[in-house]
Parts: structure tokens; sequence; C-alpha cells
């Protein structure tokens, strides 16, 4: 009988465990769960005899997939796949996919949410301001951009995208308008909310520049990943302009130079909490098992990553 092993720091929900559990007991697979392990020795012990992986945030290294010496195939959980050595996987014959789509409506909800709140003060008793008739840019136009674009409408935003991967046309059939560069969308979009994935091109590639062109009461929404942003040509940017602010839901590794200079000008979730709902951790978790087996029993390979 394969072995699917579920080790997460940040446990699913019960539900979502829950249906992991019954898919993978009714296709004759065994469970075994990793819950709030504190040590990566914890992790290396219980990958040993798995066939396969499932994990959110956990840090999937050379030395985990190594140790695992039945590992076919690492599901992540979610969107983002930084978390994973791929290199490494690949080397050893072991497939790596994500679960795109199924944190993306959380995800959307948080950036306009964000939004909301610091346009209204953080709630503070003030007069704030209101998002319609207001721009938003989004830049990479994926299942998170596409959520935001359709949210933003429902706020009466003017929606913009750019994104050099995906045609014009699909973007337009959703009543977004197109942009052909990076600084169009910023120099035009009173908001920008960033969608675009953590690698050796995009790593730190949002700063001075680019936020520099925004126009007045520039806002700068990051739901992606904070190593896309260059923090000191943020801190630059913020400093030279007074108006500019900037939500993420990851704090920055600078975040006490945002304490003691910027306040009421940004603002952090306690963690990266884009993806903690009931709704996505459920859809991730179902997603992932979905994937183990259809990969197991069938070679489909849809949704692997390191290729």
């Amino acid at each position: 009988m394969a072995k699917i092993l579920v080790a997460t720091v940040k446990p699913f929900a019960p539900a979502a465990v829950e249906g992991i559990e019954d898919i993978a007991q009714n296709a004759n697979y065994e469970v075994a769960l990793l819950e709030k392990y504190e040590s990566n020795d914890q992790l290396l012990e219980a990958v040993a005899d798995a066939d396969a992986l499932i994990v959110r945030s956990d840090k999937v290294t050379k030395e985990v997939i190594e140790a695992g010496k039945n590992l076919k195939i690492v599901v992540r959980g979610g969107a983002g796949y930084d978390n994973v050595d791929l290199e490494a996987a690949t080397a050893n014959n072991v497939v790596v996919m994500n679960t795109p789509g199924q944190n993306s409506n959380a995800v959307a909800e948080l950036a306009l949410g964000m939004m909301v709140y610091l346009a209204r003060g953080g709630y503070n008793g003030k007069a704030g301001t209101e998002l319609r008739g207001k721009s938003i840019g989004i830049h990479a136009y994926g299942n998170v951009g596409r959520y935001v674009g359709e949210i933003a409408k429902g706020f009466g935003m003017e929606v913009k995208a750019f994104d050099p991967f995906k045609e014009k046309a699909e973007i337009e059939k959703d009543g977004v308008k197109v942009v052909d560069s990076i600084e169009e969308l910023y120099s035009t979009c009173q908001y920008v909310s960033l969608h675009i994935p953590s690698n050796d091109k995009t790593k730190k590639s949002i700063g001075y520049e680019l936020l520099s062109k925004m126009p007045e009461n520039g806002v700068l929404v990051n739901t992606a990943r904070k190593e896309v942003i260059d923090e000191d040509g943020l801190v630059k940017a913020m400093e030279a302009r007074a108006d500019l602010q900037y939500i993420s839901d990851i704090a920055p590794d600078n975040k006490d130079v945002f304490a003691e200079k910027f306040e009421g000008r940004y603002f952090f979730t306690p963690k990266k909490m884009g993806a903690q709902t009931a709704e996505a951790n459920i859809n991730a978790g179902i997603a992932a098992v979905n994937q183990i087996i259809n990969f197991l029993e069938k070679d489909d390979r849809t949704f692997q990553v390191n290729k």
C-alpha cells in the first residue's frame, strides 16, 4: 500500500485532513500525518518511507528529498512552490506539483480587504477614502489577479492589467484594460496589486524606479512574496513621497523602519494569510491528494512544475 505523508507545521483544517484521508483510503492509500512538528529531523524520519508528500509552506530541501527513498511526488498545497528544491527533486526523479487556483479567491479577498482597511485609516474614527472610481493595476493576471479584477470591478474601480505571458484578448474578455508595459501600469494606477512569482528574474524587481512613477496617493498591494520587493528601494520611494503607501500580507525584513518612519501609511498581516480561509484550506488539501492519486495511477502530470 502506497503511503502519503501530510507534513504541515501549520496544519490543514480538520475538514481538509478528513477529506484527504477519506479520498486516499477509498483509493487504498495509507495516510500519515506530521502536524506542528518542531524540527527538521522529525520530517526526515517521517518522509523516509513515504511515496508521496503533501506540504503547505514547509521547506522541502534537498536533504528532505534525499531522505525520502521511496518518494515519487511532492505536492505543495497552494500556488507558490519556492519552498521546494526543484533541482534536487528533478535530480532524484521526484515530480513536484502545486495546486493552482485553490487559494485564489481567498488571496484576492484579502487584497481588497487590506485596501479597504488602509483607505479607512485602519478604522480609526477619522474620515477615509473610497475605492469606487479609483484605478487598480494588476501586475500578473493569473488566477489570483483575475479574482482581484473581478472583485475590484464590483467596487466600481477601473481595472488595468499587465501580463506578457497572457494573450491580450484573454484579459480583455474580462472587461480589463491591458497596458503595454510595467511602467505604464505603475504610472497610471493609484493601486497596484502584485501577483508575480518569486524567481531569479523577479526578486527585488519592484523598487524605487517603479514606485516613484505611481500617481498621487499610490498604494502598492503585495500578496505575492516579499522577495520580489526591493525593500531599500521601497523605503527610498516612501521617504521621497509622503503620499505613497504599502500593504502586504507578509512583513518585510525592514519592518522596524516602517514603524519608525511611516506610521499610518502601511499595513502588514501578522503572518502570510492569503490562503488562511477554511474554504481555501480544504480546496488545496483535496486537490493535492487527488493530484497524487492521478499521478501515481495515471501518470497525470498536469500541474507538474519541475518539467
